[in-house]
Parts: structure tokens; sequence; C-alpha cells
């Protein structure tokens, strides 16, 4: 397909006061044996907005050379790209660079303390029920 791409995350709320979104913290960003191989012909991104206000971050994680240096994507035109929030906190690895990422407003390089807003304790209120999971999580950055 000449068109075809992959998105690590898709998210959309209904309006900006919604307390939702996706936080990926020390994660690693990897593709898969077949993905890898189509990197010249198959472009991936971390994510595209899925219609208005999407949010999505990406803090301390490794970010694989897979990923396209824009970084993100748009789904249908401009649909979303004026209220969306995408953050990128510390990230690294060989896709990790932000100089060529999009230039879109809501396209944050992420400080201390905006990033330290999408830990566990901070966006999901993890740990008042994370524990009980036996999960493991980081909450701080």
């Amino acid at each position: 397909m000449p068109v075809q791409f992959t998105v690590i995350t898709a998210q959309s709320r209904e309006s900006p006061d919604e307390d939702t979104g996706i936080s990926m913290q020390n994660c690693s960003i990897l593709a898969t044996e077949d993905l890898y191989s189509k990197r010249g012909s198959v472009k991936s991104y971390l994510g595209r907005p899925w219609r208005n206000y999407s949010r999505a971050v990406f803090l301390e994680s490794y970010i694989d050379e897979f990923i396209a240096a824009e970084g993100w994507t748009n789904w249908d035109g401009d649909q979303g790209l004026d209220t969306l929030y995408y953050g990128e906190y510390e990230n690294y690895g060989p896709g990790s660079a932000t100089d060529g990422r999009v230039s879109w407003p809501g396209f944050h390089v992420m400080g201390y303390e905006e990033a330290s807003g999408f830990t566990v304790s901070s966006f999901i209120t993890g740990q008042e029920w994370l524990d009980s999971t036996s999960f493991p999580y980081d909450d701080q950055v």
C-alpha cells in the first residue's frame, strides 16, 4: 500500500477538560522484525490524533530508529492538529531526537515540571490503586 504507516498511539477526548490521554513512561518503543525490515517503505510514528483534543506523551523511553524523524502524523487532513497535546521528555535512542519533530503548536519538548504532570500519581492517581495489583510502576520523572 503506497500510504501505509503505523502508529503507536491514537487518542481523542470529547473536550479539553477531560483528564484522559496516553502516558508512556520508561517504555521500549521497538519494531517487530517484520516491521523493521519494511522501515524504508512503511513509516512509523509515535502517534496521531483520533479526532479532537488528542493527548499523548512519551517520557524517559527508548525510541528505536524505525520511528520517523517527524515523530507524529496527522490522520485526516488538519483535523485535531489545533487541539492536540503531544509531548516528549528525556527519551533516548536513535529515534528520540526531537529537532526534526512536527512543528504543530500542540507538540512539546517538555521540561521536568510539565512531564511531572504525566506520572502515575499525577495523571491516573495510581498510588491509590496500582499497589493492590502488584503491577510495577515508576512514579517519578
